[in-house]
């Protein structure tokens, strides 16, 4: 899905907040207009970095903040548990809403245990429950409002952190909390990346990001300062791609800000020195029981003449042979891989009209219905399907489910404007519930180039289908994320093939030890 990838050029010229199908004129217009800006954009995209990237000396990056904000000793000192206040970046599904819960009951044990007033944990989810609070940035001036006069930090981490309460309230007494100050485990680009807009493509290192699984921290100082200046500026409609780089890019400010600072005790996966780290991320996939079973999930893969030849035989010798129920859709029947056709015309952006087609299909075929999942992918998604199928073993295909990773569009303009949705090329993945629960609605593709993922989102949010984001999934290449946030990750999937070799990057990164000796012509 070509137009999915560069959609996070941020063009603000996409789409309402809600569609039907009774507006399909407005939409096919905007989406009409949203195809130029994105051919333009592309086309000078160079230029448009070069004019407005940061300016930066190059001499930044992890740990050089730290040397100029770090002070010996203890400048904290009287810091205690109640000037911290964590948050928790929890989802609204039970599974992940229980971690989260599970999380603020062992910080608060872990306070009773050392016979101290536990700290103030929210639950993100629970306390501020508009549609874009996950993005953290509408809610920055109540964040400000309830917590920024009482508290030396707020430290923001997701429901499976794991954090030693004490070693971290000494780690953050050896900073200034009196100054603006950006803890987190920094990340920095491998290479210029287009989910972060090819920001300081020159030099792609000197810019790094925190780590949202480490967790993070904004002083009290900053978080009012960043609050102040998001209430009194004007906010349109843009594309949330990498929350965690966007949120660092926001706080520096094209170099009027504040840089992140490098925590080397801020941890997430594999450590040399375990002792020292006072957070830590699990590196296995989530354990909820067995895997779920191979029969009951059914595979869809998007394609077109043109890709027959050259990413389909792609899929088959790769995670196309652990699939047990594969179909290849297409807009001409090809009796060698096989296809089907849905009926609907291949189009050359969005792929609304082929996606329904295929959920349509599963709702009412006669060998698909008892399948409780159903999984659309693109001709150029490679997956894991053995860590799939495990981590689908912690949802419950009888409730509305949309799984994949998560994107945004227009959240940012207000707390409850705009909508997430789950991005096309990583895979997307949906309960039978949720089929049904889509299917009963009066949503649907305004037109069938309309873009299938966001269309999707949108029809989630209004019929109350789940979204649910999982950081296994990924729109991208490897080359397009931080090493050090896949080193905590067994990846379920990557998107696209372009400048890379698609089979050395299964090998590498989602081929498990028990399928390598299956897949030795790879």
């Amino acid at each position: 899905m070509l137009s999915i990838y560069f959609r996070g050029l941020g063009v603000n010229c996409l789409l309402p907040c809600m569609v039907t199908k009774n507006s399909s004129n407005n939409m096919a217009a905007e989406v009409k207009l949203h195809r130029i800006v994105y051919t333009l954009s592309a086309l000078v995209l160079g230029l448009l970095v070069a004019a407005s990237e940061p300016k930066d000396s190059g001499q930044t990056g992890p740990g050089v903040a730290d040397d100029t904000t770090r002070q010996q000793g203890d400048l904290g000192n009287n810091i205690g548990l109640q000037d911290v206040v964590f948050i928790i970046q929890s989802q609204k599904y039970s599974y992940h809403a229980d971690k989260a819960h599970q999380l603020r009951e062992n910080i608060r044990q872990q306070a009773q245990d050392i016979q101290q007033e536990p700290p103030t944990v929210v639950v993100l989810h629970e306390e501020w429950k508009g549609r874009g609070a996950w993005t953290i940035f509408p809610f920055l001036p109540k964040i400000s409002q309830t917590f920024g006069q009482r508290a030396a930090w707020v430290f923001f981490c997701e429901d499976d952190t794991a954090v030693k309460l004490l070693p971290l309230l000494h780690v953050l007494r050896k900073y200034d909390a009196k100054k603006e100050l950006f803890l987190g485990r920094a990340l920095v680009d491998q290479e210029a990346t287009i989910i972060h807009h090819f920001a300081f493509h020159q030099n792609p290192g000197s810019f790094s990001y925190p780590d949202f699984s480490a967790g993070w921290a904004l002083s009290a100082p900053l978080l009012n300062s960043l609050a102040k200046r998001w209430s009194e500026e004007s906010h349109q409609g843009e594309f949330t791609i990498d929350l965690k780089h966007e949120i660092a890019m926001y706080i520096y400010d094209s170099g009027k800000g504040v840089r992140l600072t490098d925590v080397p005790q801020f941890c997430a996966g594999p450590q040399n020195d375990k002792d020292k780290c006072v957070t830590a991320f699990p590196t296995e996939l989530p354990q909820c029981g067995d895997p779920v079973s191979e029969e009951a999930v059914f595979f869809a893969v998007k394609t077109c003449e043109k890709y027959h030849k050259d990413r389909v035989p792609v899929v088959k010798k790769t995670w196309g042979k652990q699939a047990r129920h594969i179909t290849y859709y297409s807009d001409k029947e090809d009796s060698t891989i096989p296809t089907v056709t849905t009926g609907v015309p291949n189009t050359e952006r969005g792929h609304c009209g082929k996606a329904y087609a295929i959920i349509k299909q599963f709702d009412t075929k006669e060998d698909l219905k008892k399948m409780d999942w159903l999984v659309i992918a693109d001709d150029d998604t490679l997956l894991s399907v053995p860590r799939l199928l495990r981590v689908l073993s912690c949802y419950d295909p009888s409730t509305p489910i949309f799984l994949g990773e998560r994107y945004g569009y227009g959240l940012t303009r207000g707390e409850d404007s705009g909508y997430a949705y789950i991005t096309g090329g990583g895979g997307m993945v949906f309960s039978r519930a949720g089929v049904r629960k889509l299917l009963s609605s009066s949503c649907g593709c305004p037109k069938d180039d309309s873009p299938d993922d966001m269309i999707l989102g949108m029809c989630s949010e209004m019929t109350g289908v789940h979204l649910v984001h999982s950081q296994l999934f990924h729109q991208a290449r490897p080359a397009d994320y931080s090493k050090g946030y896949l080193s905590h990750q067994p990846p379920v999937s990557f998107h696209k093939h372009w400048n890379t070799d698609p089979y050395k990057v299964y090998n590498k990164y989602l081929l498990t030890d028990r399928e390598k000796n299956k897949h030795t012509e790879l």
